[in-house]
């Protein structure tokens, strides 16, 4: 039986492509997110060390690159509107949509 995947998108114009990550790496990451952004808002450069702050140490072992997966969760997070970019010059932030 194949193993359940998510479909993940970019916000990005102009990019069309989908990635697929398996199910369970998109929920334990989409998890640690959401949790961190719930202590306010967090600059990108952030966010794989405080999503690993997050995660079991099973979940980190059998993850793969933690920061590809953080990035590829982050962005489907965005286009679902779960997430957004502050509007600020600088460093990339992001908060939980209100």
């Amino acid at each position: 039986m194949a193993e359940e995947r998510v479909a993940c998108r970019t916000p990005a114009p102009g990019k069309m492509g989908v990635t697929r990550i398996p199910k369970w790496k998109f929920d334990a990451v989409r998890a640690a997110i959401l949790e961190t952004l719930a202590d306010g808002p967090v600059p990108f450069s952030q966010l794989t060390a405080r999503v690993g702050d997050r995660l079991t140490g099973s979940d980190k072992d059998h993850m793969g690159s933690l920061g590809w997966h953080t990035t590829t969760v982050k962005l489907e997070l965005e286009v679902r509107g779960e997430i957004c970019r502050l509007d600020r010059p600088g460093k990339q932030m992001l908060a939980l949509t209100d």
